[in-house]
């Protein structure tokens, strides 16, 4: 059986394009977000290439030769390119060498009028997809087109699992319970799906905004599409821009998004200037990568979220008030584990069931004891404080709550510090919330920052801000 790149070389027929097939327009092969780039020095084939493809896809330029083709590539994100492998100056082969080594992602399907097998051979190895022999017909040429853009699709969904394999805990800790409380969030969340409006998730770190969105996700008409987490607290400050609207030669996490689920976490924390691009892209649903003057259209699904209230970000002046609103279509709340503590037994057995084959671990029991005093502590790190033991409690073969936790040995009734009367200002309880859990980890900040739910580098910048070290 002939490789691929020579099973179109062998298929590819010889007989000439009619204007008629050339102008054909079918709107099943219409792409509307898709960009592609012909670069042919042959007019008439250039212009037959750019007629054909132009009703099928939301952008087509053409180049003449390497050199201006690079120009466009610098200025324009493709998904798409038709290299002529014979060229004026850089043949097509090189070029395709160099953007691969430039990290660039753009499917290439390379057309010549001359090949032969060591030719195929070395497109296959420089990374081309399909081959072409000229002259062919509009419908080899859609083929290619089709079968490029899939592959190009492919790529950005498998991208997407691999950095959700290796950025975030698989999703299999949904939202368990049956508390009233929890049934009235999932019927929020069911409601919610069915529209893509933008959603904002708040509510104490550790509650399970992440999940929460995972079930927006799954519960929508896009649930078979990507469905991409982003923690902006985690994110340099330096890169962050790029990484989210893409940069030259590389796509950006809202590109990896499209048709699916982009989920901007701890979103207070993006600078300023960027809360005016992530705006802009709310409103116009278009977004230009740094360095570029394409603008690429979005089909995504926006759902935001944050642990700290964003109405007194907006008042301390650290995050803009048309953003929180752009945000702020739909606003659902989730609960802290304080507020449905009979759900604990449930999370137990859930966090033991799906941990233990994970870990390759045997099981722990707890016992009524050891539950009842769950039940009794009033879990400040929240759902996720609760993994984190279950966790932890696995790795040593049985539940020992103080030996975990120092805090847990405190009444789960006394506060960890005392509160002074008709004290209501949440950036004042937020702080003596932090400094308690530093208190009771003996200034440790990186278990402390893990008991909070946030970033280390976040709890540094609040210690900062109250000029702690």
């Amino acid at each position: 059986m002939p490789p691929p790149l020579l099973d179109s070389l062998h298929h590819a027929a010889r007989e000439p394009v009619t204007p008629a097939k050339a102008g054909h327009n079918d709107p099943a092969e219409h792409w509307p977000n898709a960009a592609v780039l012909v670069v042919d020095d042959e007019p008439g084939m250039r212009n037959f290439l750019l007629k054909t493809l132009a009703p099928r896809a939301g952008l087509v330029l053409g180049a003449g030769s390497a050199e201006e083709a690079e120009v466009l590539l610098h200025k324009h994100r493709f998904d798409l390119a038709i290299l002529d492998i014979t060229l004026p100056g850089k043949n097509g082969i090189t070029l395709l060498k160099e953007l691969r080594a430039q990290g660039n992602p753009c499917e290439v399907v390379l057309i010549t009028a001359f090949a032969d097998l060591e030719t195929a051979i070395e497109a296959l190895r420089a990374g081309a997809g399909d081959f072409l022999l000229k002259p062919f017909r509009a419908a080899q040429v859609l083929g290619a087109f089709r079968q490029g853009l899939e592959r190009a699709r492919l790529k950005r969904e498998n991208w997407v699992l691999k950095r959700e394999l290796h950025q975030r805990t698989p999703p299999a800790d949904g939202l368990v319970g049956r508390s009233i409380v929890i049934k009235g969030l999932q019927a929020a969340l069911q409601r919610v799906a069915a529209v893509d409006s933008t959603v904002l998730l708040t509510g104490a770190s550790g509650t399970g905004k992440e999940l929460a969105a995972l079930a927006l996700h799954r519960l929508s008409p896009h649930a078979g599409a990507p469905f991409v987490p982003v923690n902006c607290a985690a994110m340099s400050a330096t890169l962050i821009e790029a990484d989210l609207f893409g940069a030259p030669g590389r796509d950006g996490l809202f590109v990896y998004a499209q048709g699916g689920t982009l989920f901007l976490d701890e979103v207070a924390e993006l600078p300023l200037a960027l809360q005016a691009k992530l705006l802009r892209a709310l409103e116009s649903r278009r977004i230009r990568p740094v360095g570029s003057e394409q603008e690429i259209p979005l089909q995504v699904r926006f759902v935001a979220a944050s642990n700290r209230p964003l109405r007194a970000e907006v008042e301390a002046g650290r995050f803009r008030a048309d953003l929180y609103y752009r945000l702020q279509v739909v606003e659902i709340t989730l609960p802290p584990l304080a507020a449905h503590k009979e759900d604990i037994p449930d999370l137990v057995a859930h966090f033991v069931d799906t941990l233990a084959p994970r870990l390759g671990v045997a099981p722990i029991a707890v016992s009524a004891d050891e539950m009842r005093y769950l039940q009794q502590y009033d879990w400040p790190g929240n759902v996720r404080e609760l993994r984190n033991l279950i966790e932890r409690s696995l790795i040593v073969g049985a539940l020992n709550v103080s030996a975990l936790y120092q805090c847990l040995s405190r009444p789960a009734t006394q506060p960890a510090r005392p509160v002074a009367d008709g004290v209501t200002d949440l950036q004042t309880l937020e702080k003596r919330h932090i400094l308690a859990v530093l208190d009771s980890v003996e200034g440790d900040k990186t278990r402390a920052a893990q008991l909070l739910g946030i970033s280390r580098r976040t709890l540094e910048r609040r210690c900062a801000e109250w000029q702690m070290a």
